[in-house]
């Protein structure tokens, strides 16, 4: 699906966040000069969209938003998201008593008896032991 919606994050002159949304980039480039197009983000709905002078994106916001944010919100915000506290993560511990510890090789020499004694095995028919028996 086309994205639809053109976002641009500025900084007012009272230092507020100003959003504009527009349907197309036509009245982004009566403000703001096209200096390239996108040609190598991994979002493949961005490639062959404008770049412009003084704004960095474009970036996808949503399924239907290309976001566009001037140097210095682009800054706050980054700054912002990296200082935001990740969530705790959980981490289950489980608690191995004797009977529930792995076993090693050595113990698996001494513990495991064998279920048939060795003399009691016969050949396999067309081993070459089962032709000398």
């Amino acid at each position: 699906m086309k994205k639809t919606t053109f976002r641009v994050v500025t900084r007012g002159s009272d230092g507020q966040i100003r959003i504009r949304d527009y349907d197309s980039p036509q009245p982004i480039l009566r403000r703001h000069s096209q200096i390239g197009i996108e040609d190598c983000s991994t979002d493949l709905s961005l490639r062959g969209l404008p770049v412009f002078r003084g704004l960095i994106g474009p970036i996808p916001e949503s399924k239907n938003i290309i976001r566009y944010e001037s140097p210095d919100v682009f800054e706050d915000l980054t700054k912002q998201w990296t200082a935001a506290p990740l969530p705790k993560r959980k981490r289950s511990r489980t608690r191995m008593d004797a009977s529930h510890r792995p076993s090693t090789s050595s113990d698996t020499a001494h513990s495991i008896p064998s279920p048939v004694p060795s003399s009691s095995v016969s050949p396999a028919p067309d081993s070459p032991s089962a032709a000398n028996a």
